[in-house]
């Protein structure tokens, strides 16, 4: 969303090269939605979205808690002002000395997925609580988490009987339903396998707590999503489908969500041409691309709105692609790209829904080229 605030800030200090700029006022509206949504739910923000000190310190003073994937994220959380307590190490792939540092920094929870893990968490942060992930199949997601995370519930079973053998606690079930999830019944079966896994625990003495419900909730790029509040609503019936009234504490991981919308990329043409004399489509290069922080683009998953000061002009598919000398640097040419015949070289572009995966995506000079400059606002 290129919000006025976004539009006073490039004209006036008119930063050279492509650049973030992210409206803070947007993401507290986001945080209070999900809040309003689920209101029962406590909100970890997942900080590799977008690690700007200015978001995590705005999250933290708004009472949101942190799910970080390393140790650095775990030390950007706590500098925001964040206490051990609200902060979650919710990578279930660890260096056993990483849960060492985490857990003598305060840390106590920590995400699990198999036996292996298990062992290195007790070893590293003995008595820490455990949550421990299912595997989903991601349908109706637009960037899928595949299965590099989470087991089967029958094994989530195994993993806590033994993570509470070792001494840990066994706290509770994880599962993410992939990023940028469009399907608001998409909660319900991975709700369902885990009151599976709370039941089978519970016959064997030992009571789950928490359902880690995770993130997936969407930004709007080219297509409308559905609102904070019609995510709340569906998730809500869907525990109390299958928890009943028994429903236990529950965490949701929004990062996508929180602050995609709240940035925008400033952009410029660099080259327009086309392959042969007789080519029927344009080839439009900006100053940045896959590697530039535009790296989920990758297989055209996520589609970016682009406005330009011609969008009232005749507009036309082009390829578009990105500056460094890499061929996998497309971002769309299968489904070609909309945009002005009249566009030219040194024209601005501004890249909408910008503000999620996208500076933390950006490689550390490749071919030369900086990493993507960020401004919080």
């Amino acid at each position: 969303m290129t919000t006025a605030r976004i539009i006073d800030f490039l004209n006036t200090r008119r930063p050279e090269g492509p650049c973030l700029v992210v409206d803070l006022d947007i993401v507290r509206d986001n945080f209070k939605a999900f809040r309003h949504a689920l209101p029962d739910s406590a909100i970890y923000y997942a900080v590799k979205a977008n690690p700007a000190p200015e978001i995590l310190r705005l999250l933290a003073g708004l009472g949101s808690n942190f799910d970080c994937a390393s140790v650095a994220e775990i030390e950007m959380a706590l500098d925001a002002g964040a206490t051990p307590s609200r902060i979650s190490y919710g990578n279930t792939i660890k260096k056993e000395r990483d849960i060492a540092r985490a857990h003598g920094l305060g840390i106590t929870l920590f995400a699990v997925d198999s036996h292996e893990e298990v062992e290195k968490v007790a070893r590293a942060a003995p008595g820490a609580r455990v949550f421990c992930r299912v595997l989903t199949d991601g349908e109706g997601a637009e960037w899928p988490l595949s299965r590099k995370f989470g087991c089967v519930p029958q094994m989530a079973v195994d993993v806590l009987v033994y993570a509470h053998q070792l001494g840990l606690v066994s706290y509770g079930v994880s599962f993410h339903v992939g990023s940028q999830m469009t399907k608001l019944d998409a909660w319900d079966a991975a709700l369902a396998d885990a009151k599976r896994v709370f039941v089978q625990l519970a016959k064997q003495g030992i009571e789950l707590k928490m359902v880690n419900m995770g993130g997936g909730f969407p930004t709007k790029y080219l297509r409308d999503v559905p609102s904070a509040e019609a995510y709340g609503q569906a998730i809500f019936g869907a525990l109390k489908k299958h928890f009943g009234n028994n429903i236990p504490e529950t965490i949701i991981e929004p990062g996508r969500g929180m602050v995609g919308n709240a940035g925008v990329i400033k952009a410029e043409v660099v080259l327009v041409s086309k392959k042969s004399d007789n080519d029927s489509h344009r080839w439009v290069f900006l100053d940045i691309g896959k590697f530039g922080g535009l790296a989920e683009t990758m297989d055209e998953a996520i589609r970016y709105p682009i406005r330009t000061a011609r969008d009232t002009d005749a507009m036309e598919p082009c390829v578009l692609a990105g500056p460094t000398c890499d061929s996998a640097d497309v971002l769309y040419e299968k489904n070609m790209y909309p945009l002005p015949i009249s566009l030219t070289i040194g024209d601005e572009v501004l890249i909408e829904g910008t503000g999620a995966y996208t500076t933390t995506y950006s490689a550390v000079a490749f071919n030369g080229f900086e990493p993507l400059k960020a401004y919080v606002i």
